[in-house]
């Protein structure tokens, strides 16, 4: 049946106004709300609760994705506030997490409650769905959100505070405390335009982890900074930390202490991580895989190039570049360590205007890859980076690459110690 189908039925029934009846119907389906939950709330609206009887009752813990509508009594956690686009139109929202003594879940609120963290209250008529695989619910027109009568004691903080290394994609609302490490401004294709933006690293006692400023303020070039109302996005397989138009960034009057070290991880527990931005991984490089040594890339997208001819732009005149891509194994899995011009010239011995001069006399741009390999195949190294993992597998874009010269019984007291 389509919309206008159900809205003719349900108003027959309620002897109300078709038009009506759709207009309400049509404000429910911008909310992703089934058509059957959204013809229930109708009914209730006009004093009819039809067969279904009311809306239940349920802890957090209880809640599904599948429950249509619920009611809870919560204490909110955090309450976050950005705009987005929704239906070609600009809306301002608020989310952030609800717990009571069963769990947490997050929400999304429409209408503007203004929600405040720490405040229990009794919320009528959410609407819930799947957000990242998890329910979510959803306050729009027909909720009601009330101050409990009496609070709820609940095992977690309210506020949003956390360390960088307790972040996940999806929190919102959250509020760190961190020192700037990289920040460059860049212009992207934004859903008004062109639009500029900062980006760049953060890091606190616990991690470091990549930053995008969708307002760029000065505060959030360098120094230590306090930042409140951030939300957490996937950024190539990691956790980025974002500030919008409603964050507020202010400069801390103490310097934030920055781990000096990344986390030490085996290749499968890292890779079963899904992504991590700052790990270290240690082991032979059994390969080293086509594409690497003396490469060409694209002038326009930066792409290497086969024979001339781009994937994006067809027929170039490339551009040398130095690359390698090694294979790494420590006996638990296997990872692609990506190493830049300058680490590669590092290992080879040698920059670009070296390793041109090596192919012109060999009259051979394959001899510089056959180099490198001979250098560093069937050795060990510690590799520092952020690794990813997507449909093109596990891929380590190495910040460091250093073979490991320490004693054989070292090394392995290290990989007892390190953990899955």
């Amino acid at each position: 049946m389509s919309l206008q189908d159900h809205a003719e039925e349900l108003a027959s029934d309620l002897g109300v106004d078709t038009a009506e009846v759709r207009s309400e119907l049509e404000t429910l389906d911008k909310y992703d709300v089934p058509i059957d939950e959204a013809k229930q709330t109708v009914r209730r609206r006009y004093g009819d609760d039809g067969d279904d009887g009311a809306v239940p009752s349920k802890d957090l813990a209880a809640i599904t994705a599948e429950d249509g509508s619920v009611s809870t009594t919560a204490v909110v956690l955090t309450a976050g506030k950005r705009s987005i686009q929704y239906g070609g139109d600009t809306h301002v929202i608020q989310e952030g997490e609800l717990a009571d003594e069963t769990g947490r879940i997050s929400y999304t609120d429409w209408e503007g409650f203004d929600l405040d963290p720490g405040a229990t209250v009794q919320i009528g008529n959410a609407n819930t769905r799947e957000w990242d695989g998890a329910p979510e619910l959803n306050l729009g027109e027909g909720t009601t959100v009330e101050p409990a009568e009496e609070s709820l004691s609940v095992p977690y903080e309210p506020g949003g505070e956390a360390a960088l290394a307790d972040l996940e994609p999806g929190d919102r609302g959250v509020t760190v405390e961190v020192r700037v490490l990289e920040a460059e401004s860049r212009t992207i294709d934004g859903r008004d335009g062109e639009t500029e933006i900062t980006s760049g690293v953060v890091g606190d006692e616990t991690a470091r982890l990549p930053f995008t400023d969708w307002e760029p303020r000065p505060e959030l070039r360098e120094g230590s900074v306090r930042i409140e109302n951030a939300y957490v996005r996937e950024f190539r397989g990691v956790p980025s930390v974002n500030a919008s138009e409603f964050s507020t960034v202010t400069p801390l009057d103490r310097t934030v202490e920055v781990s000096g070290s990344a986390e030490r991880r085996l290749i499968r527990a890292a890779v079963e991580a899904g992504g991590l931005f700052d790990v270290e991984l240690v082991g032979s490089v059994v390969a080293v895989r086509d594409g690497s040594g003396l490469i060409e890339r694209c002038p326009e997208c930066g792409r290497v190039i086969d024979g001339g001819q781009c994937r994006s732009h067809g027929a170039v005149e490339g551009e040398d570049d130095l690359r390698v891509k090694a294979i790494l194994d420590d006996g638990t899995g296997t990872v692609t360590a990506i190493l830049d011009a300058e680490l590669t010239a590092d290992i080879y011995g040698g920059g670009l205007e070296a390793a041109r001069e090596h192919a012109r006399d060999a009259m051979d741009r394959s001899v510089v890859a056959e180099e490198i390999r001979d250098r560093i195949v069937g050795r060990e190294f510690r590799v520092q980076g952020s690794l990813t993992v997507d449909e093109y597998g596990a891929n380590l874009t190495a910040t460091s690459f250093a073979e490991r010269t320490d004693d054989p019984a070292v090394r392995a007291r290290e990989l007892l110690e390190v953990t899955e």
